[in-house]
């Protein structure tokens, strides 16, 4: 029996991350989502499909580690029951794994009330930041924590954005919660490199997509967000990408054979 590959996915309720979702939902694949809401849609494409969908409802913005936790606790399991499996063989190997390979995709983000930093909500800047910085490095951590043994290939794609490379007035949060994501996969990647089976990394802004969170930027005051016309100009001149073409090119640049090679990078790149 051929061992199915581990996708865990944040975010994926909506948007770029419910394309993500469906388009994993393919033969050979076991996906994992990690959302406030569960999606009836998605649960009965997985039943159609033939593919193991579990949705964990979790918000991350919440002040605890509690999906870290549970992601943890649940890779460690699929671990021994691996080992279990393989204990009457020959040679059973520490190194068992019950997938074919294990990809982690934090995708899950928020804007926060657009304003000045100097007028925005404490509540609402803390939730921004546990969302878009603190919840994918403690996921990164249990991921590999729990999966440090496993012989097959291990995959952390953070879903970044050009604001953590580039500063916006009254984006504060989100481009400091992305610039964030963006270094920490760097270190990722340098601490990944030093072990034998060590996980490819990658920090990836995936373009301009036409999502909610697009809605939210055009349709704010251009009082409290200067950069509010030039985001309706690109709704208006349709340079906006699709969620489901946003999330097939963010696949592709998974599945590409040097992936991880810039820990940094942009789907718009070559």
């Amino acid at each position: 029996m051929h061992k199915p590959h581990l996708f865990i996915l944040t975010g994926a309720s909506r948007g770029m991350g419910l394309a993500m979702a469906q388009q994993l939902l393919r033969p050979g694949h076991a996906l994992v989502c990690i959302s406030r809401h569960s999606n009836a849609d998605l649960q009965e494409a997985a039943l159609a499909s033939g593919v193991a969908l579990e949705q964990w409802q979790h918000d991350l913005g919440s002040a605890n580690a509690a999906a870290a936790e549970r992601l943890q606790a649940w890779l460690e399991t699929h671990s021994a029951i691996a080992l279990a499996g393989g204990a009457g063989s020959a040679a059973p190997s520490p190194l068992a794994s019950p997938f074919a390979s294990a990809t982690l995709i934090n995708n899950a983000g928020l804007i926060p009330p657009i304003a000045p930093l100097s007028a925005s909500d404490p509540a609402a800047l803390a939730q921004a930041l546990r969302v878009g910085l603190e919840a994918p490095m403690l996921l990164c951590a249990a991921f590999l924590a729990a999966t440090e043994g496993w012989a097959v290939p291990r995959k952390v794609l953070n879903i970044s954005s050009g604001l953590g490379r580039r500063a916006m007035a009254s984006q504060a949060p989100y481009c400091a919660a992305k610039a964030g994501m963006d270094h920490f996969t760097r270190c990722l990647a340098l601490e990944e490199a030093l072990k034998p089976h060590g996980a490819k990394v990658c920090s990836l802004a995936p373009g301009v997509i036409d999502t909610d969170m697009q809605t939210q930027l055009r349709s704010a005051h251009p009082a409290a967000f200067p950069d509010a016309p030039q985001f309706a100009s690109l709704k208006t001149a349709g340079m906006l990408t699709t969620p489901a073409d946003a999330a097939t090119r963010v696949l592709a640049w998974l599945e590409r054979s040097d992936f991880g090679t810039h820990p940094v990078a942009d789907v718009r790149e070559p």
